[in-house]
């Protein structure tokens, strides 16, 4: 594992803090403009489960702007796509990549599937400010992200957060793909998504395990800056942030 590579011990796993019970994230307050549109929106209990339309309207179209949605990106790796966790599809692969000793180190998941599942569920079901997402190269699964709201997160607490801050947390999930420098390609490909998909987010947000040298590396080499050293329940953090208006830059 070169320090360059975010393998899945590198990748950023949330902290004990950001876990996805009601009694553990920021209460949201809706603006009446947006309950305004809410109310003129058509019906759209008729609509067919599955299809687009019938999306939550209030979690993909405004809390993250349907990641579902987002482009495949080609990289010197082959074609990388962010494809939304389906738990019948994709439980057993990341039930193993969490049971991987030096994933387990970081992300705490380890054991059976039912322990995968409730902290998969804990987002699928929840408001769509984090959405769990597998990660391939050329169709094949080799990583798992989230992509979530950080001002929305408990994690803002911690931070100067501002509206649309958007994090990652992510994991390489096999060892042959470890080492290979995929996680600081994948990492500026995945926060340009960001960015070219959110227009009102500034600012990609991450905080590994400040332990985590690979990751840090990983970060920094993909055009993020060390913005501070954050103390997290169960964890010291390096606050990493890419900014839009220097990603042409870095």
């Amino acid at each position: 594992m070169t320090p360059t590579d975010a393998a899945p011990a590198t990748g950023t796993a949330p902290a004990p803090h950001a876990g996805y019970s009601c009694e553990d994230t920021l209460d949201l307050r809706i603006p009446s403009e947006l309950l305004s549109l809410l109310a003129s929106e058509p019906d759209r209990s008729a609509l067919r489960p599955g299809t687009p339309e019938s999306l939550p309207f209030l979690a993909e179209a405004d809390l993250l702007d349907s990641p579902a949605t987002w482009n495949a990106v080609p990289t010197t790796a082959g074609v990388f796509r962010l494809t939304p966790v389906r738990i019948e599809r994709d439980l057993d692969i990341l039930t193993r990549w969490m049971n991987d000793p030096v994933v387990a180190a970081f992300w705490e998941l380890a054991g059976p599937a039912d322990t995968t599942e409730a902290h998969l569920r804990g987002q699928l079901e929840g408001d769509g400010r984090s959405i769990p997402c597998l990660g391939t190269l050329d169709g094949r699964p080799m990583s798992y992200w989230e992509i979530y709201r950080a001002d929305l997160d408990p994690l803002a607490r911690h931070y100067p957060a501002r509206p649309h801050d958007t994090g990652i947390h992510l994991l390489i999930g096999g060892s042959t793909d470890r080492g290979r420098g995929l996680g600081t390609l994948l990492l500026r490909a995945v926060a340009d998504l960001v960015l070219d998909n959110r227009p009102r987010c500034t600012r990609v947000i991450a905080e590994p395990d400040i332990r985590n040298t690979p990751s840090v590396s990983a970060f920094l080499n993909s055009g993020f800056r060390l913005s501070a050293e954050i103390d997290l329940p169960e964890k010291r953090a390096a606050l990493m942030i890419r900014e839009r208006a220097l990603r042409n830059l870095l």
